[in-house]
């Protein structure tokens, strides 16, 4: 199942690429930086975004497609 969700930018640490969403709903939704639709590979910490909700690798679901609000 893919779901369209909107959250906020709870962390990113861009030495590693890996970050965390936390949806509008209150879930956790980890992300690496190539999940971050315009390819910047970075993103700001509290931006508002909307991104996919995709089944992520380790059974857990994760962040796709992840756009920035303007």
């Amino acid at each position: 199942m893919i779901a369209v969700a909107t959250g906020r930018v709870a962390a990113f640490d861009e030495h590693r690429g890996l970050g965390e969403i936390t949806g509008d709903d209150g879930t956790a939704y980890p992300f690496h930086c190539t999940a971050i639709a315009d390819g910047t590979r970075t993103i700001s910490e509290g931006a508002v975004v909307d991104f996919e909700v995709r089944p992520g690798r380790l059974g857990r679901w994760e962040a796709a497609a992840i756009t920035p609000q303007p």
